[in-house]
């Protein structure tokens, strides 16, 4: 048995992840198995979407937790790893200057990927079951600065879009219901007209829903179990949702605009049920890894 073990930090928009997994290649066949995973709450998105560039406070704190995935990933012996950026970093001024700054600090390099390329990282993580069934699903990832969907049909990509609109944009007033409305329910309209379809949701977001309804891995949540979530959260204040639920500072404040693109986007497709299989872009891109390994 030949033992790997692979990275992955996803910087995001509201949060920075740090995934590590450890790959078995055995005679039976390849498993995959999550190690370890660390969140640490650096919201880039509340800079680049106020300001367009990012803070020297927060260039610092990012270094910081950079060095110390850096110390971890020693620690557990990765063997390979790779540090991408999405949205915020996309579209701040001085990216560059900050991703120059955080390798002189931490020794790691930021990649920074289009929306087209995070989707085809997170299609690259295991969802077979999805991609391969008869069924018509609609991928949902919503992020703290875009919503990638995308329509799943028998094995193929029926079509894919990256929108600007995320809960961190939202929470910030760049994007409002309106603004979703106007952008999102058109296309989903279109691309799903005629045909029975359900979503499939990712995003930290959503795998809290899940994990709060109890239900066992491989179920799905229903619409208006959602929507209650939704109706229930969005009349609760910040302090009262961080309390009741025990959430974390930076999820008691996101989780109502995430639940309002869920929502709207159930609706719009017409679908019933979300499936929730708690992967993400980290995921896909430890997958693709391996599969690019001898490259």
């Amino acid at each position: 048995m030949n033992i790997l073990t692979y990275a992955a930090i996803d910087i995001g928009s509201n949060a920075v992840r740090l995934l590590i997994k450890t790959i078995y290649e055995t005679s039976n066949g390849t498993v995959f198995n999550k190690t370890s995973l660390v969140r640490s709450p650096i919201r880039l998105g509340d800079d680049v979407f106020t300001q367009s560039k990012i803070s020297e406070k927060t260039i610092q704190r990012l270094g910081d937790a950079m060095k110390a995935y850096h110390l971890l990933m020693n620690i557990y012996n990765v063997d390979k790893y790779r540090a991408f950026a999405t949205s915020a970093m996309r579209e701040a001024e001085n990216s560059d200057e900050m991703i120059r700054k955080v390798k002189k600090k931490s020794g790691i390099k930021i990649e920074v990927i289009s929306g087209e390329e995070e989707a085809k990282i997170i299609f690259s993580s295991e969802l077979n079951e999805f991609l391969h069934s008869e069924n018509c699903y609609l991928y949902v990832d919503v992020g703290g600065g875009s919503t990638e969907i995308s329509l799943l049909n028998k094995g193929k990509v029926l079509a894919s879009r990256s929108f600007p609109i995320g809960t961190v944009r939202i929470l910030d007033n760049k994007i409002d219901e309106s603004d979703l409305k106007k952008i999102v329910k058109p296309w989903v309209n279109e691309i799903t007209k005629g045909k029975r379809v359900e979503l499939v949701g990712s995003g930290g977001n959503i795998n809290y829903i899940f994990k709060m309804s109890r239900k066992e891995d491989g179920k799905y949540l229903s619409g208006s179990y959602l929507q209650r979530q939704y109706e229930i959260m969005k009349n609760m204040t910040y302090e009262e949702r961080a309390e009741t639920y025990n959430m974390k500072p930076d999820r008691a404040d996101v989780i109502v605009p995430a639940l309002e693109i869920y929502t709207s986007v159930m609706k719009w497709a017409h679908a019933s049920r979300i499936y929730v299989p708690k992967i993400g872009a980290a995921d896909g891109m430890i997958t693709l890894m391996y599969k690019n390994r001898k490259n």
